[in-house]
């Protein structure tokens, strides 16, 4: 079995988790949020804590356990505390401002680069060259952090472009003459 599956997931008590036919709901203090389950995978819930077990020994069974799993521990983490992605603007005259469900990027093209956020997906811009990106589901919180940031990824030469706040860019030489 799979040993992130062994682990279960602690269901806080503002937390609602909702069972249906092949489908795993759930409700927060920040939201709600539904993902399809396998009907190889068997949810149990057991007082506060959700156990995951396979339905049969087969290897996709065993792999789609632990997926499971870590999907619903990110719905429970995402209605509680939310998920957040920080970007940072890197370049002479780069800047970005967030207005309403819009991201208004200036990143040395031509033209100004409007960003359209998706529903539930919130952004905040604290400086000029940053960018915070704020939502309850995290695969769409990463998604949205990877769309913005492929505008204009960081270049290997100066390290221009717009980059993950934690991400490291190895600079290379220049040519030598």
């Amino acid at each position: 079995m799979s040993r992130i599956a062994n682990y279960p997931v602690v269901v806080p008590d503002k937390v609602e988790v909702t069972l249906d036919h092949g489908q795993i709901s759930v409700k927060g203090p920040l939201g709600t949020l539904k993902q399809a389950v396998s009907n190889k995978v068997l949810i149990e819930r057991i007082e506060d804590r959700l156990e995951f077990k396979q339905n049969d020994n087969s290897r996709q069974a065993n792999a789609l356990s632990g997926t499971v799993r870590a999907l619903v521990a990110n719905m429970v983490t995402g209605v509680t505390k939310g998920f957040e992605r920080k970007l940072t603007l890197v370049g002479v005259g780069y800047r970005a401002q967030a207005q309403g469900d819009k991201i208004n990027l200036t990143l040395g093209f031509s033209h100004p680069v409007v960003y359209q956020l998706p529903e539930g997906i919130k952004a905040e811009t604290p400086t000029q060259t940053e960018i915070l990106i704020k939502g309850t589901d995290k695969q769409v919180v990463g998604q949205v952090a990877a769309e913005v940031r492929h505008y204009r990824p960081p270049e290997p030469y100066k390290g221009k472009g717009v980059r993950y706040s934690d991400e490291k860019i190895v600079l290379k030489e220049t040519k030598k003459k």
